[in-house]
């Protein structure tokens, strides 16, 4: 067996190299391609930009069959498939943006045996007869992508997604892998429990992102204070988001009126507009979109200097998802939260619409936890950690504005995106010593 595996293994390697052009494998990846070549259940929290479509793209590469990759937006599908495409999978998507001929034509490919990748939205599987159709199939392997969605406890919970469950008794000889970038210890185990993965190897890479420097600003006049940082950065990339689409269009509006271009990318734009604005920022075209959440998700830019969040986040889970989009390149980038207690309310109005208890206590505490973020005189970093589980050894970060002394405006205001900021002075004889009580 282990021989096998070891053959197994050295075509990984050769597909990495000669198929998808790196010469490594990023950490963590290997031993996820070899838990889905050996057929074994996964379940993996990898960081934005952590390469995660290649622990399912390679397997679906080697293995015989289709590999079904459960997405949950369609509008990003294209791009995935065009992407698997430009690396020489076969790779094909049915969703209801397509005609019902463009559909047949996938299902002739299927049928003869001619797709590796396969994506579809979590509805689409639910749809009656669809899982039949797949078990006419060869299937090699499920991905369910962005996996805390069937999670009631998770950030972003969908209904749709509890279907999934349905893929152990259906598909019982084929292994599943499921992926997300943000997961706490709790919603982990939820959803392992609710996809019934059996005996999965479990895998969590750590949540530091070194690279990334984080700020919290006291918010009081945004655009002004946007209009301050940004006459700075103007040679930088970066995304601002806000809450509501009206926030978006104005503070747009605003920044290009005063000589900072800027696109807008909501979900109410017509969808020729958001994919121009949205191919126009990753071409490097113009530096800086404004968006609301509904904007980051499957980009692959990886020169993001900034991540600037003019509003209050809903939650912890959103905001380090969000703010995982900038510096992937490794490279020093800064996460900037302008920060108002009067933003509270707000939310709290749409929490209170929540009609499920459980539901509505799962939102109201979260709120609570990204409150207590934005309102700590800690360590940043080392709250962000805690959330998900995981501990920072040391007491000073070196990379958040607590951290380094730039609390407030004028010095983080005035601090360079791509430079990482210096040290904070540690008082005489603290040196090695935790602080305690902040």
């Amino acid at each position: 067996m282990r021989e096998e595996t070891n053959v197994e293994m050295s075509k990984a390697v050769h597909t990495l190299r000669n198929v998808f052009g790196f010469g490594e494998f990023r950490p963590n990846q290997e031993s996820i391609v070899e838990a889905v070549l050996r057929g074994r259940d996964v379940f993996a929290v990898m960081p934005t930009g952590g390469g995660k479509s290649l622990c399912y793209q390679l397997p679906a590469h080697l293995l015989p069959g289709t590999c079904v990759v459960i997405s949950p937006l369609i509008s990003l599908m294209k791009d995935q498939v065009d992407a698997a495409k430009s690396r020489g999978l076969r790779a094909e998507y049915l969703n209801s943006s397509q005609t019902v001929s463009q559909q047949e034509e996938v299902r002739g490919k299927l049928e003869s045996g001619g797709c590796d990748l396969l994506y579809v939205a979590p509805e689409r599987f639910a749809l009656p007869g669809f899982a039949d159709t797949l078990k006419r199939l060869s299937i090699c392997l499920f991905a369910i992508d962005e996996a805390h969605c069937i999670s009631d406890w998770g950030h972003d919970f969908r209904p749709d997604y509890l279907g999934l469950a349905s893929i152990v008794t259906e598909f019982p000889a084929v292994p599943m892998a499921a992926f997300t970038a943000t997961a706490t210890l709790d919603v982990q185990k939820d959803i392992i429990a609710k996809l019934g993965l059996r005996r999965p190897l479990v895998l969590r890479a750590s949540f530091n992102r070194p690279n990334l420097i984080y700020h919290v600003i006291r918010k009081h006049d945004l655009d002004r204070q946007l209009l301050t940082v940004l006459s700075k950065w103007r040679a930088h990339s970066g995304i601002i988001y806000r809450s509501t689409r009206s926030n978006v269009e104005e503070t747009a509006q605003f920044l290009s009126n005063h000589g900072i271009p800027a696109l807008s990318y909501h979900a109410g734009l017509e969808p020729g507009v958001r994919k121009k604005n949205q191919e126009d920022f990753i071409g490097g075209r113009v530096g800086v979109v404004v968006a609301t959440i509904a904007f980051g998700m499957g980009i692959d830019k990886p020169d993001i200097r900034f991540v600037i969040h003019g509003d209050l986040p809903k939650n912890i889970e959103g905001y380090y998802q969000e703010t995982g989009r900038a510096g992937r390149d490794g490279r020093p980038a800064r996460c900037i939260l302008y920060f108002d207690f009067a933003d509270i309310p707000k939310i709290r109005y749409f929490i209170n619409k929540i009609e499920d208890p459980t539901h509505h206590r799962i939102a109201a505490r979260k709120l609570d936890q990204m409150v207590a973020y934005g309102a700590r005189r800690g360590c940043r970093r080392r709250y962000l950690l805690s959330y998900f589980g995981e501990r920072y050894a040391g007491w000073n970060c070196a990379a958040c504005d607590t951290c380094t002394g730039q609390k407030g405006p004028e010095r983080t205001e005035n601090a360079r995106p791509g430079k990482r900021p210096g040290r904070r002075r540690m008082p005489a004889g603290a040196a090695g010593r935790p602080m305690v009580g902040r």
